[in-house]
């Protein structure tokens, strides 16, 4: 009897090892399906990392990094972190309140006395977590750090000439500037730089040795594994001539660059609470600080929400919190011209991803983040090949946008002149806040500069003017000039945008 219990007991084992053998692994066809979403969403280059506990268990580079030259991928190519940078700063901020020397709630003016906000009030009461929020009552003043030229003490300046939108802390608007505002409250608060800080606070202790704080820092030490910006131009991926140092002057919000490598010991840091080797680098309470959902998103931030359907969205300080099939998500993107990053974490379930594309706004990485927190959480009820399904939602979104657009290019009205002889437009236009503007004439055609954008005019209609930027990747835009009650232009305004100047000679 005893020899019988012992034979169904070893088959019974039996059964459960081949059942177990049988049981696909848990990312079982995901290299495969890496590989034909790059093709179909047209990505030259991707790396993508996943961490499980303490463990990477999936990590790869794909493609290459610039069409037309063989050099591919690698797990140690240099991606921009771009916005995913903020979580850096943030990470900064709670460490140095563990230490004291800064508070969430301190008023910024205690670090930076010479800031100035259009309000007074705002800017009195100002404090540190409403900048790691996106809640000062306006949105990024992009026209201050983007083809600019200006450093970020003339950024800061100029914040006090930027109108407010909204009233104070009411709403959310992403910002990126008040997040390199933190950065430096971070860097004062420390007596360094913000680049020092994160190299010896974080880089250091992760052992991050193939990461870089800012293009400036990158260049300086003669990386050439770095992937190139690519963008869609017409309907064809093309290099972009976007400068790699686009960022630094607002280095604290997105200028940052890493590898798939030390991404991994990143997303170990985060997933153990803010430690590494079992060492604490952060206390419990701020870390979990960082993950609280301190503003309500009021409306979606990503249009995926429309497919996944989240029942809330916050953010917290340098992520995105929402749910995911009843799970607890922290993420957060980065899209800078000719390059995109995902980084998304399952805190609960000790599991993340990290995802970078050298292609501009490459939403590849929503469908693969979702695909692969599916393999964490199980198969869904209704099967989704999220590529394919948020491919098609996205084409959707562009083609409703293009459609706008040729319906408002529709109302030209024809067979109209400028108001004046085109000589009479050239000048210089400047404004507090926006800086200046050149319109200058060559070969009978006029043109502008603006900061670091050059473009050729063309007449439109009355006097608007179409610009054709030389960046072959930003869209034309909409130039009108007023003119004086004495007959001459007085004015030049951005039609799609806020910029407004007035003529200085």
């Amino acid at each position: 009897m005893r020899s019988l219990r012992l034979l169904l007991l070893f088959a019974c084992l039996g059964l459960a090892s081949a059942r177990a053998q049988q049981r696909p692994p848990l990312l079982a066809g995901l290299d495969a399906f890496v590989a034909k979403a790059m093709s179909d969403w047209r990505v030259p280059g991707l790396a993508i990392v996943i961490v499980k506990d303490d463990s990477v268990i999936f990590i790869k580079g794909y493609g290459v990094r610039e069409l037309g030259k063989p050099d591919p991928v690698t797990v140690h190519t240099r991606f921009g972190n771009m916005s995913t940078t903020k979580a850096f700063t943030a990470m900064l901020v709670a460490m140095l309140a563990d230490s004291g020397r800064v508070a969430f709630d301190d008023p910024v003016q205690k670090y930076l006395p010479q800031l100035q906000f259009a309000d007074p009030y705002v800017t009195r009461e100002l404090t540190v977590r409403d900048l790691l929020t996106h809640r000062v009552g306006f949105g990024d003043p992009e026209y201050l750090w983007s083809n600019s030229g200006l450093d970020f003490a003339t950024i800061e300046h100029r914040l006090r000439f930027v109108p407010a939108t909204t009233s104070f802390r009411s709403r959310f608007q992403y910002n990126n500037v008040t997040y390199s505002l933190a950065g430096d409250v971070a860097a004062h608060a420390a007596g360094t730089t913000w680049q020092s800080l994160l190299r010896a606070r974080i880089y250091g202790p992760l052992g991050m040795t193939e990461s870089y704080t800012d293009a400036s820092e990158l260049q300086a030490a003669g990386v050439t594994d770095l992937s190139s910006p690519h963008g869609i131009v017409g309907d064809t991926v093309r290099v972009l001539p976007a400068p790699l140092n686009g960022i630094d002057g607002i280095a604290p919000a997105g200028s940052a660059f890493t590898t798939a490598t030390d991404m991994a010991k990143w997303l170990r840091f985060l997933l153990d609470s803010g430690r590494v080797a079992g060492r604490r680098l952060v206390s419990p309470q701020n870390f979990a600080e960082l993950f609280k959902p301190q503003q309500v998103l009021a409306k979606p931030f990503f249009p995926t929400a429309s497919l996944v359907h989240p029942h809330f969205q916050a953010y917290g300080l340098g992520w995105i919190l929402q749910d995911y099939r009843g799970e607890f998500v922290a993420m957060h993107t980065g899209s800078i011209e000719g390059r995109s990053a995902l980084v998304g974490l399952l805190p609960d379930r000790r599991a993340g991803v990290a995802i970078f594309t050298n292609l501009d706004h490459s939403e590849l990485r929503h469908a693969l983040m979702y695909t692969v927190f599916d393999r964490f959480i199980g198969p869904p009820p209704a099967a989704h090949d999220w590529s394919v399904e948020m491919r098609a939602m996205y084409r959707h979104l562009a083609d409703s946008t293009a459609a706008v657009r040729r319906a408002q290019e529709s109302k030209r009205v024809p067979n109209t002149h400028p108001t004046l002889p085109l000589d009479r437009y050239a000048g210089t236009y400047a404004d507090s806040l926006f800086g200046t503007a050149t319109v200058g004439l060559q070969n009978g055609r006029l043109t502008v500069q603006a900061g670091q954008l050059n473009g050729e005019l063309e007449h439109w209609q009355y006097d608007v003017f179409r610009v054709t930027w030389r960046d072959p990747f930003l869209p034309a835009a909409y130039m009108s000039f007023a003119i004086d009650p004495d007959g001459t232009v007085g004015e030049l305004r951005m039609v799609d945008g806020v910029q407004i100047y007035r003529r200085v000679k």
